[in-house]
């Protein structure tokens, strides 16, 4: 099979190339600067322009083009670096793919779990369930919707809602288990609130899935199936380190510290991976003890 990567360089996309690499795959990708060798092309989202070689004979595009959420304070500059990262890299490959002659390559679209809020009902999340008003979630609506032109032009599409992968390799396990190897853990809050989370080989066991089989479409919840809570967490983290959990870090402190961004810690986001179970996909790590267990010995 040939892929072809958007935002190869980053947590995911590096594991992403990597693993498929070392099962044989072709794999091209996207960059931004001058190619460097013949598996790279260029494209510029911003203007809209792609080098349209790129495609030949690709089965399957993942796109996961966008800025860090995490990575500052939420300023109007960051606000719109965030909404236009996603809508321009998104909107230039469907419109990319939608000009395609014949036959489409399916197309692996990343998201985000922050489409449900942080305000939990009587009921799980699925993903049949409205999005939220805030920040975030409505990025996540104007991220999917800038798939349009691919949907339309009839290109097999799959959204990954996705909630924090962790392995020790990148994204946010790191620092957690940096701070947790100190012995200076905490619990967030009053540590009730619910928090999604899949592992890393989940994430891509889901992409491979996603490419695999004719029947995968539309949108699909990436966390793990048995919820967890921020105490339940940090308690599996605790023994799994053979460390302390002894403190508490107050949610005046984190809003202060964090403004906005705090409300992504401290919310409740009760969500189920109802669609991804029922068209059969099977975790390999299903709860918060594995998960953290095989982010901690995956190498």
């Amino acid at each position: 099979m040939k892929w072809l990567l958007a935002g190869a360089s980053g947590f995911l996309g590096t594991a992403l190339r990597v693993r498929l690499a070392s099962e044989g795959h072709d794999v091209v990708r996207f960059v931004r600067r001058k190619p460097a060798t013949a598996t790279e092309f260029q494209w510029d989202p911003a203007a809209g322009e792609v080098d349209s070689a790129a495609f030949d004979g690709v089965d399957t595009v993942v796109n996961l083009g966008g800025v860090g959420v995490a990575s500052g304070l939420w300023t109007e500059s960051r606000r719109e670096a965030i909404l236009s990262s996603r809508i321009e890299t998104t909107g230039t490959m469907a419109r990319a793919l939608a000009a395609l002659p014949g036959a489409k390559p399916t197309l692996i679209q990343a998201s985000g779990i922050a489409r449900y809020g942080t305000s939990s009902e009587d009921a799980a999340y699925t993903e049949a369930s409205p999005a939220a008003g805030d920040f975030l979630a409505q990025t996540t609506v104007h991220w999917e919707a800038a798939a349009q032109p691919a949907e339309a032009a009839g290109v097999r599409t799959v959204f990954l809602r996705t909630s924090p992968v962790l392995d020790r390799t990148g994204g946010p396990f790191v620092p957690m288990k940096l701070v947790w190897s100190l012995g200076l853990g905490a619990t967030l809050g009053d540590g009730r609130q619910r928090m999604p989370l899949i592992s890393l080989d989940d994430w891509l066991g889901v992409v491979q899935w996603s490419a695999t089989n004719g029947h995968a479409a539309g949108a699909y919840n990436l966390t793990i199936p048995t919820p967890t809570t921020n105490a339940e967490f940090t308690d599996a983290l605790a023994h799994a380190l053979n460390r302390p959990r002894l403190i508490k870090a107050p949610a005046v402190v984190l809003k202060k510290a964090l403004g906005e961004l705090s409300g992504q810690l401290l919310g409740d986001v009760w969500v189920v991976p109802e669609r991804l179970q029922a068209d059969g996909y099977r975790f390999y790590y299903p709860d918060v003890d594995s998960t953290i267990g095989a982010a901690l010995s995956r190498t």
